[in-house]
């Protein structure tokens, strides 16, 4: 059953004549994504600090915000969790999450460190790729000086952002040069194929929509071969041993839960260590939307509680 909060919700955009994202210019879609915010998420807690910091990037520089937990001294060594937010590669940014990183922050008494990543169409893939992995290594390089322990650090996002956890977690494996302890993985995008399921028997009628995740595709994916890249689809990385610890959440009615389960299943498979929830009742995006749906604030319990017992000592 979809819950009645999550039904409620989609009953008001139809009311209000939100219009459907695929329908807008990427310009459009941001803005209308920025506004929602005041109807869907709960007011912004306090933290102990928040910091706008620059990474150096690939291409440019990689506007950041750094969170510590409310608490916390300022002297105090930190866990950190780094944060790519979600949004299809094409709309979304550090204030659509704020309040999630926030959260995250308070609950788990870890620093979050929220990236700020190029999107399509103006970025396309691997630029997202590039920035976030970057950005990471930034945070492990300048951990001192930003008071965080580049040992506890963890990798997290929602959706595309979860996609992209996912495949830094991959890269900082193969790469060997960047200690990633656990992985946040929150209705992750792991397969650019969209051929599971799930796509069709949850592709209307619930906010995310199968036309919705072509128009955010097309925006971040210029060639169609590139869906078989891992660093686009991970599910399609043949070799997933030795990955940190993963949190999988998905949603029942969420166009990409088949993906999501069947990136833990792999994970599994292959002998890393994974975790996997699904909210049955809900619906793709519910995380930041504490404001009206309950189970929300039970996911975000879920993983900061999480977050905290595996990096916090």
């Amino acid at each position: 059953m979809l819950h009645p909060q999550a039904q409620a919700f989609i009953d008001l955009l139809v009311q209000r004549g939100v219009p459907p994202t695929h329908t807008l210019t990427p310009a459009e879609a941001r803005k209308f994504y920025r506004e929602r915010r005041a109807l869907t998420q709960p007011d912004p807690a306090e933290v102990a600090q928040v910091r706008e910091l620059q990474a150096d990037g690939p291409h440019g520089p990689i506007p950041l915000r750094l969170y510590r937990p409310l608490g916390s001294a300022a002297s105090a060594l930190l866990p950190v969790l780094v944060y790519y937010h979600g949004g299809g590669w094409t709309i979304g940014d550090l204030d659509t999450h704020d309040t999630l990183c926030r959260e995250l922050c308070n609950g788990s008494g870890c620093a979050v460190v929220a990236v700020d990543y190029r999107m399509g169409p103006e970025h396309r893939f691997p630029a997202a790729v590039d920035d976030v992995l970057a950005a990471t290594r930034w945070v492990r390089r300048e951990a001192a000086a930003l008071g965080v322990d580049a040992q506890r650090l963890a990798v997290g996002g929602d959706s595309a952002g979860g996609n992209l956890a996912a495949v830094v977690a991959i890269a900082a494996r193969d790469a060997g040069d960047l200690p990633v302890a656990w992985q946040l993985l929150i209705y992750p995008a792991t397969d650019m194929r969209r051929i599971h399921p799930s796509h069709t028997t949850n592709g209307q009628g619930y906010v995310l929509t199968r036309d919705t995740i072509g128009y955010f595709h097309d925006h971040y994916i210029a060639d169609a071969a590139q869906d078989l890249d891992w660093r686009a689809s991970p599910l399609l990385r043949e070799d997933l041993a030795g990955l940190p610890p993963a949190l999988v959440l998905t949603a029942g009615y969420d166009p990409l839960r088949d993906e999501g389960l069947d990136y833990a299943r792999a994970l599994t498979a292959a002998g890393s260590r994974a975790s996997y929830v699904c909210f049955e009742r809900q619906i793709h995006g519910f995380i930041t939307m504490g404001r009206l749906l309950d189970e929300a604030n039970t996911a975000v319990a879920l993983c900061a509680a999480e977050l905290r017992r595996a990096l916090v000592r």
